[in-house]
């Protein structure tokens, strides 16, 4: 049977339209592509970044205050002993300030020896004409000295001054602090990133605006946290070992800390 020369052509025509058709199709999808590859690659034309800051205060809820222990004697085992009764006496006075075992941490501990220099007897021998020689010496073991840190976490910060006062009755070398900080900041942190972004946001939107462009989706981001507070050095609250008198606890105050967090976004742009 043979087909009508009609019916052939039909079909090359529908075939032709089709194959239009689906090289166009190609080509806009392609086209589309190129476009969308471009305005991810091409950060200075198709992108914008802004910063932003966000800040959280807060009243601290801990304080951290250091004291070292220095002891000196003529053999390591006395040097070392002295420290232990006056850390004895210093674990003792915490524990009756509330301080748990858990807060009260030995940061170092050590012993060297101390030295001090001796001459020699003189050993007779000639002078020249550029004088006489040096009479030799040599240092020698005089004693040990003994050291020990801790640094202990208050958690009732009303009673800083009263501990600190307390400490420095007892015999400890160096006392400093307080420290105040916040014992969990994870909270805080997150609050002012999360201010920071929407600071970062309304930057880029209002940027956009101006430009006559549409902000779409985050291309980068980056955060560079901050922690900031007061420390205070509680000197008054120390006793007063020359004159021997008691001074009334210093009132030490916390005020607020402040928990900062820094953005950049950058936006693509269409």
């Amino acid at each position: 049977m043979e087909i009508p020369n009609q019916y052939i052509k039909n079909i090359y025509t529908v075939s032709f339209t089709f194959l239009v058709i689906l090289s166009l199709f190609f080509a806009v999808k392609l086209l589309a592509e190129f476009r969308s590859y471009g305005m991810m690659g091409s950060s200075e034309s198709n992108t914008i970044t802004l910063s932003g800051h966000g800040e959280v205060q807060a009243v601290p809820d801990i304080a951290n205050v250091y004291f070292t222990i220095h002891k000196e004697a003529k053999t390591v085992k006395e040097a070392q002993d002295a420290v232990a009764v006056v850390e004895t006496g210093a674990l003792e006075f915490l524990r009756t300030k509330n301080v748990a075992e858990k807060d009260i941490q030995t940061s170092s501990s050590s012993f060297n020896p101390k030295y001090e220099y001796t001459n020699s007897p003189r050993i007779l021998m000639p002078c020249d004409q550029y004088g006489c020689p040096p009479n030799p010496g040599k240092s020698v073991i005089v004693g040990y000295e003994a050291y020990e840190s801790i640094t202990v976490k208050v958690r009732n910060t009303d009673d800083v001054g009263v501990i600190m006062q307390g400490l420095g009755g007892l015999g400890v070398t160096d006392l400093s602090g307080p420290n105040f900080s916040i014992d969990d900041e994870d909270a805080l942190k997150a609050e002012a990133r999360k201010k920071a972004i929407e600071d970062a946001r309304t930057k880029a939107e209002a940027l956009a605006e101006d430009l006559g462009v549409r902000l779409g989706r985050i291309a980068n981001f980056s955060e560079d946290g901050g922690y900031g507070g007061p420390i205070f050095y509680a000197k008054d609250a120390m006793l007063e070992s020359s004159t021997g008198s008691v001074p009334a606890p210093a009132q030490i105050p916390k005020g607020e800390n402040t928990i900062s967090s820094n953005v950049t976004v950058t936006y693509e742009i269409r």
